[in-house]
């Protein structure tokens, strides 16, 4: 059903991913219809048929002003070598293609500086002669900490006197170290004494997640917290996008809730696609992810995803989505549609800190508690009952249950039309009839028996009739569900939302009668 009508989202944006990584390194995000793409820097050789180097060697010469004309940052105090933060705007053109920033320098004139500290490094450099070979590779996941630019348009400022000092998470400015044997006979370039193959920074693909039936969640594996601006994307095959962590928290709903919608998107063309293969009874109305609060927290894991789905007359529960005709026999649990009930839980209703949550109570009177990340989502769930339940009752039109009263068997039928009719499991022959309209109040005692109370439409007296069942929580959904398609099937809008597959309503008519 088409719950959701906005269109598909595309959005990219830069965001840091930590991925079994000491510290988060910047990548780049992009949003299509059906996949999220995440994306890092790299270099790649674009002399002839393009290709990924791990080390590129480049010799470069010292100016006379200016010097070296870069700026690095970080070192083996932080665990990573040293990196080009900057290149100065007079060198750019002269390095286009051949130094990027994000560089790591491994080797200085054949001198091994990949696990120097960053003094050391500087040092190195500043006695390193005027033509300097440097072995470098393009740092991929740079740590977020180093605050790399993404491109080359950030120039450090030369200067003729030096600092003395330097630090590795500061730009050490190799355009102030002069070598003691400089001379004004230098060349004023710093052009590349072996040119050789030319280079390009790029976006390269790191990971392709795939969204149809891919799952959000904001919060730690198996818990109730919630992790600040930061999301994971699972797909359904089980690759993990890594936890994406965005620059605030505005932006990190605005990419989870682009996400769902394309999701939504994918899901709700999936079950028109589906539904072709079933019949007008077994139609998909709604399913998705949601997670499952365990009754029993084995190793400390509060909540465990499930793959719920609204299909014909119940509601299956999945430990991932069912693909062939077969999975769909293989569900978890399944419940009757029109005998569970569906909460919305509120305030001191909620067990813990996820916000967003409902509650399904089955047949039997057990409570499955679930929660879901954006709170559309739970408006969504409401809706698919709503109409999965409508559509189930406006099927069925009656449902009968054993009964007894005062000692003797009787069946008790809840019809859409009639109402409420008890007649004797022996003869058939029927005892009392009620319109729905006649109900004014009910009660049980919370295991089987159930007192009606009925308005007589003649000399309007209230008439108490009290039946015991063996599924007390089955029969008291099921008229709740009969009244709830009762009350939906007043309003026309709603009505016509039915024939139309569209968004159900979910307030009670304002007009007419129940009957």
């Amino acid at each position: 059903m088409d719950f959701r009508t906005s269109c598909e989202e595309t959005k990219t944006g830069i965001c840091l991913l930590k991925d079994g990584n000491p510290e988060p390194f910047e990548v780049r995000l992009h949003l299509s219809k059906d996949i999220l793409t995440i994306q890092e820097q790299d270099v790649i050789c674009v002399s002839g048929e393009p290709f990924y180097s791990g080390e590129r060697t480049v010799t470069i010469r010292r100016q006379t002003v200016g010097g070296f004309g870069l700026s690095i940052k970080g070192g083996a105090e932080h665990s990573i070598p040293v990196v080009i933060s900057k290149i100065s705007k007079e060198q750019r053109a002269e390095l286009s293609g051949l130094l990027f920033i994000g560089d790591a320098i491994l080797q200085i004139n054949g001198i091994n500086v990949r696990n120097c500290r960053h003094e050391e490094v500087v040092q190195v450099l500043r006695n390193a002669g005027e033509d300097v070979t440097l072995t470098v590779s393009f740092l991929k996941r740079s740590p977020a900490f180093l605050k790399l630019p993404l491109s080359e348009d950030c120039t450090c400022v030369p200067s003729d006197q030096s600092s003395g000092t330097s630090s590795p998470l500061c730009d050490s400015g190799l355009h102030l170290n002069y070598h003691p044997n400089n001379t004004d006979t230098l060349s004023c370039s710093s052009w590349p004494a072996t040119p050789g193959l030319r280079w390009e920074k790029r976006w390269c693909d790191l990971r392709l997640i795939p969204l149809l039936h891919s799952r959000l969640s904001k919060h730690i594996p198996g818990t109730d917290l919630c992790r600040q601006n930061s999301f994971q994307v699972i797909a359904v095959d089980g690759v993990c996008s890594g936890i994406i962590q965005c620059l605030s928290d505005e932006d990190c709903i605005d990419w989870l809730q682009a996400i769902a919608t394309n999701i939504s998107n994918l899901t709700k063309h999936n079950i028109k696609k589906i539904n072709r293969n079933f019949p007008v009874n077994q139609q998909i109305v709604y399913m998705g992810w949601a997670e499952e609060r365990e009754q029993d927290h084995l190793h400390d894991r509060m909540y465990t995803p499930k793959f719920l789905a609204l299909r014909g007359s119940s509601l299956y529960k999945f430990p991932a989505p069912p693909v062939t005709t077969w999975d769909w026999t293989r569900s978890e649990k399944s419940c009757t549609v029109y005998e569970i009930m569906y909460k919305i839980l509120k305030g001191s209703e909620l067990l813990d800190r996820r916000k967003h949550c409902f509650s399904v109570q089955n047949e039997s009177g057990e409570d499955l508690y679930f929660s879901v990340e954006l709170e559309y989502e739970i408006t969504l769930w409401e809706k698919a009952f709503q109409t999965a339940t409508f559509l189930e009752v406006e099927r069925i039109q009656c449902k009968t249950y054993a009964c007894v009263m005062e000692s003797h068997l009787m069946g008790l039928t809840v019809d859409f039309s009639m109402g409420f009719v008890c007649f004797d499991a022996a003869t058939k022959a029927v005892l009392w009839r009620y319109k729905f309209s006649q109900l004014k109040g009910s009660s049980d005692d919370g295991k089987s028996k159930i007192k009606f109370l009925f308005q007589n439409l003649d000399n309007k007296q209230i008439e108490a009739k009290e039946l015991e069942f063996s599924n007390l929580f089955a029969v008291l959904h099921c008229i709740h569900s009969f009244f709830a398609a009762k009350v939906a099937c007043l309003d026309p809008l709603y009505v016509g939302s039915q024939g139309s597959a569209a968004t159900p309503c979910t307030t009670a008519a304002t007009s007419g009668k129940i009957k």
